[in-house]
C-alpha cells in the first residue's frame, strides 16, 4: 500500500500547481468527511483557543485548515519528485534572508504549519551549511525510506533522531551547523513546562533556550505560508536577549510570538496535533 502511495506520488508530481491543489482540496475534504478523531481534534483545539469566534466562523475554519493539510500532504509529489528547478520556482524567500548567511551558530524556529517540510528543503537548498534536523522514526521501512530521501534532496542535510541525545547536535551547531528546530508540540511532560499557549495551559518543551544556550547560538524564527504559487518562506530578524536564562520566561515568550503568527494565517497551523494532550496535574482530557 505504501509502495503504490509512493509510485502515485511520483506520476501526479509533473502536473500543473492548480491541479495539484485540486486534488488536495479534494483529498483535505475527503479527510474532513472520514477522519472523525482528527477533525474532533481540530475543533476542540479552535474551541480554546479562537474562543471569540461563532461556531459557524470555527466550522469553515476546520474545513479550511483539512483542505490545506490535504493540498500540503499533496506537494510532497512536486516538492519531493518534480526536478529542482521546478521545486525552487515555488518556494519564495522573504524577510531578513541574510539572517542565514554565514557560519553563526543557529537555531532556525520553525512552528508546525502546514508548509513546514517545504521550509524545510527550501532551506537545504538555499544554506551553503548543513542543515541538522531532528527526526521521528517511522514504523513503515518503505515510508521512512521515502520520507527521508525526499527532506534530503536538497543536500547539506544532517539527519539526527530523538533518541540519539543532544551532544552532537549541541557539539555541529558550535561548530555552524543550522538547526532547524520545531519545538511547538505536546511532547509530554518530559523536558517541558505548563505555560500559555492561546489562553491554554500547554506542556511545551524547552528545547528552544536550551538548544540556543548550550549551542551559544542565535534563534531565527522562519515561516513557511502556502500561496497559490507555492509556498513564501518569511525569515524573521534573530531574537535579542534571548535566552534569558529562565526556561519558563523564555518558553512563554516563544509561545506568545507563535500565537501572533498563527492569528496571521490561523487555518495553517497544525490543528490536527492533540496540543493539549498532556494536563496539568488533576485537569481532565480536553479531548
Amino acid at each position: 500500500m505504501v509502495r503504490l502511495l509512493i509510485a502515485c506520488m511520483r506520476l501526479i508530481a509533473p502536473l500543473p500547481l492548480p491541479l495539484l491543489r485540486a486534488l488536495g482540496w479534494g483529498f483535505g475534504m475527503l479527510l474532513f468527511a472520514l477522519a472523525h478523531a482528527r477533525r474532533n481534534v481540530v475543533q476542540v483545539n479552535l474551541r480554546h483557543c479562537f474562543p471569540a469566534l461563532s461556531d459557524a466562523e470555527r466550522a469553515v475554519l476546520v474545513r479550511q485548515h483539512f483542505v490545506q493539510v490535504g493540498q500540503s500532504l499533496i506537494d510532497r509529489a512536486w516538492l519531493w519528485h518534480a526536478p529542482l528547478e521546478v521545486v525552487r520556482h515555488r518556494l519564495q524567500w522573504t524577510g531578513a534572508v541574510a539572517q542565514l548567511a554565514g557560519e553563526q551558530p543557529t537555531v532556525i524556529f520553525a512552528p508546525h504549519f502546514v508548509g513546514l517540510d517545504a521550509g524545510g528543503l527550501a532551506l537545504t537548498l538555499h544554506s551553503s551549511t548543513p542543515v541538522a534536523f531532528i527526526y521521528v522514526t517511522q514504523s513503515n521501512p518503505d515510508l521512512e525510506h521515502w520520507i527521508n530521501q525526499g527532506r534530503e534532496r536538497g543536500g547539506s542535510v544532517k539527519p539526527y533522531f530523538r533518541h540519539d541525545g543532544v551532544k552532537k547536535i549541541i557539539t555541529s551547531l558550535r561548530h555552524g551547523e543550522k538547526l532547524h528546530l520545531s519545538p511547538d508540540m505536546d511532547l509530554g511532560p518530559q523536558d517541558a513546562v505548563f505555560v500559555d499557549f492561546m489562553g491554554v495551559s500547554a506542556a511545551t518543551v524547552t528545547s528552544l533556550p536550551r538548544f540556543a544556550k548550550l549551542g551559544r547560538a542565535q534563534v531565527v524564527p522562519m515561516l513557511t505560508r502556502m500561496t497559490p504559487a507555492g509556498y513564501t518562506i518569511e525569515v524573521l530578524p534573530a531574537w535579542t536577549d534571548f535566552p534569558s536564562g529562565d526556561l519558563t520566561h523564555d518558553t512563554e515568550r516563544m509561545n506568545a510570538r507563535l500565537a501572533e503568527w498563527i492569528a496571521a494565517m490561523p487555518s495553517q497551523y497544525y490543528w490536527v496535533h492533540k496540543r493539549f494532550k498532556t494536563r496539568p496535574e488533576g485537569q481532565p482530557s480536553l479531548y
